[in-house]
């Protein structure tokens, strides 16, 4: 089975959807939701995915609150609000991959599992945060076309 990176972005998703509502240890969420998942690679980058999410969660929440102004987090929905953290742990630790394909995997995610509004709503943010997160040059990314503009 052809594994993509989208397929392993919408696992990811899964499990942390699954980590926030059940409170169960996520190393026992990853060892459900991974098993059809063979390749080390895939794995490596779903489980890595997943816990740089899970360990920067209230950084992410604070730099979102910061940049959604009159909105608290809970307005946000916890699907929205996932895949936003989920976009931002590609941007701080994922050297290789460019952030416009980031956030445009996750506006396409977000339409397909969250609401109508979502995909407007996501991308709107997470180009509010990448423009900051450049601007205090907190990306560092790696290789040629990576990071344009600069």
């Amino acid at each position: 089975m052809h594994v993509t990176r989208r397929t392993l972005r919408e696992k990811a998703l899964q499990i942390l959807y699954a980590y926030s509502l059940t409170g169960d240890p996520i190393e026992e969420i990853l060892y459900l939701q991974l098993t059809d998942i063979t390749k080390k690679d895939d794995r490596e980058f779903c489980e890595k995915l997943v816990i740089c999410t899970i360990q920067n969660s209230s950084r992410f929440e604070e730099l979102i609150k910061d940049t959604v102004e009159h909105w608290d987090m809970e307005r946000i929905a916890l699907i929205d609000s996932i895949l936003i953290k989920m976009c931002l742990t590609e941007f701080l630790y994922f050297e290789d991959i460019p952030p416009k394909v980031s956030i445009n995997e996750y506006i396409d995610i977000a339409k397909d599992y969250s609401t109508v509004n979502s995909g407007k709503f996501v991308n709107g943010v997470l180009d509010a945060l990448l423009e900051k997160l450049k601007k205090d040059q907190l990306i560092r990314k790696q290789g040629k076309g990576l990071l344009e503009g600069r």
